[in-house]
C-alpha cells in the first residue's frame, strides 16, 4: 500500500470475462483506467463444486454457456496457459493479478501460476478443508464473511492464526443487489477490535455510495464487482459497476483522505481569504485626539479582519494615541505610543 491511509482496491472481473480472453483483457484494462490496486478473476475445479445431481440439471439460464450447471460453469474456466496471458497481461498494467480459489485443486492450480495473494469467498469461510490448506501455504489471504455468524468466523481467523498465515477480513453481505439498509459497514470496526487483522469491505449494493463511505470509515480493503456491459449474458453482470461508476467510485475513494484530513487545526491558506474579509478588528467607536490613552469604551470591532484582533488588544489597550484617530476606523499599532 502507498501510504499508511492508501486503501487497497480490488477490482472483481470475477466471470464477467464470459470465457473470453478478449473480454476478460478488456476489463483489465477498464481496471487500469479507473487506477483500482489489484484485478481478480475466480478459478474452480468443476468437478468439485457441487453434486452430480446439481452439476447435470439442465439449466436454461445462458444457453450460450451451455445446456447444464455443468457446461456453464465450465464455459467459464480458463487454463493454466490462458490464466499466464492473463497475469502477464494484468502485470504489464501495473496492477496486482488475484483469483479467489473455490476449491483445493484451484489451490494447487494458482499455485502453478505463481499467485502471490488468494482471495475466498464468503461461502468459502466454513469449508474447513481448504482454510487449512491455504493457511498452511503462508499465502496473503483475503477472506469474506457474508452468511456467516461470529463463531464461524472466529474458527476461520483461529486456523490462519495457529499457521502465522497474513489474513485480512472483507466485511460482506451476500445479498444481489444489497439493500442500502443492510450494509451494516459498523460491522467493520467489529472485526478489526474483534481480530486485529486488516478489515475491508467487499460490496454489492447499487451504485457505490456505501463503498466509499465504508473507506471514510477505515476499510483498509474494497473489492467491487465490475463488468464492460450491465446486459452482458451470464452470473453477475446486472449487479457489477459500469466502467464508467468504477471509474467514478475509484475518483471518489482517493479524494477521501484529502477530505478526512490530518487533524490538525489550523487555518488554511483559503480560510484566510475569508477571515481577513470576516473577522472582526479594533476600530474607534468615537473620536480619539492626540494623546488620549486608550480604553475599551473607545473601542469598537468592525470588519475586516485586517487589522488588531481581540486577542491582541492588551497590546493597545491603555496607551496613548500619537496622533487625531477619526471615529470608525481600523485601529493599528503604529497609532499608539509605546509605554
Amino acid at each position: 500500500m502507498e501510504n499508511k491511509r492508501h486503501c487497497y482496491v480490488i477490482a472483481e472481473a470475477g466471470l464477467n470475462h464470459n470465457g473470453s480472453i478478449e473480454i476478460a483483457k478488456k476489463l483489465i484494462d477498464v481496471a487500469a483506467v479507473a487506477g483500482v490496486d489489484a484485478v481478480k478473476f475466480q478459478k474452480r475445479t468443476v468437478d468439485k463444486l457441487a453434486v452430480k445431481a446439481t452439476l447435470d440439471v439442465k439449466d436454461d439460464r445462458f444457453p450460450e454457456f451451455g445446456k447444464t450447471y455443468r457446461e456453464i460453469r465450465e464455459h467459464l474456466e480458463f487454463n493454466l496457459e490462458e490464466y499466464r496471458e492473463l497475469k502477464a497481461y494484468t502485470e504489464s498494467k501495473g496492477l496486482d493479478f488475484m483469483c479467489t480459489a473455490f476449491d483445493t485443486d484451484a489451490v494447487d492450480f494458482l499455485e502453478k501460476l505463481g499467485n502471490k495473494s488468494y482471495k475466498l469467498a464468503s461461502h468459502s469461510l466454513t469449508n474447513l478443508e481448504l482454510l487449512e490448506y491455504l493457511a498452511r501455504l503462508k499465502k496473503n489471504t483475503v477472506l469474506s464473511t457474508g452468511m456467516a455468524d461470529l463463531e464461524e468466523i472466529d474458527r476461520a481467523v483461529e486456523i490462519f492464526k495457529r499457521n502465522n498465515a497474513p489474513l485480512s477480513l472483507m466485511h460482506c453481505v451476500s445479498a444481489y443487489p444489497t439493500p442500502l439498509a443492510e450494509c451494516n459497514l459498523a460491522m467493520m470496526e467489529v472485526l478489526k477490535k474483534r481480530y486485529n487483522v486488516p478489515v475491508g469491505y467487499s460490496g454489492h449494493e447499487i451504485g457505490f455510495l456505501p463503498t466509499v463511505l465504508a473507506v471514510g470509515m477505515g476499510a483498509e480493503l474494497i473489492e467491487r464487482h465490475y463488468t464492460l456491459d450491465k446486459g452482458m449474458t451470464g452470473f453477475d453482470h446486472k449487479m457489477s459497476l459500469a466502467p464508467d461508476e468504477l471509474i467514478a467510485m475509484m475518483r471518489d475513494i482517493r479524494v477521501v483522505p484529502k477530505i478526512q484530513g490530518s487533524g490538525i487545526k489550523e487555518v488554511s491558506e483559503t480560510e484566510w481569504i475569508t477571515r481577513r474579509k470576516y473577522h472582526v478588528s479594533m476600530a474607534s467607536a468615537a473620536n480619539i485626539p492626540a494623546g488620549t490613552v486608550l480604553t475599551e469604551k473607545l473601542v469598537t470591532w468592525r470588519n475586516p479582519g485586517t487589522g488588531i484582533p481581540t486577542k491582541l488588544a492588551h497590546t493597545v489597550l491603555g496607551k496613548r494615541a500619537n496622533r487625531e484617530i477619526p471615529a470608525d476606523e481600523l485601529l493599528s499599532v503604529d497609532m499608539f505610543e509605546e509605554k
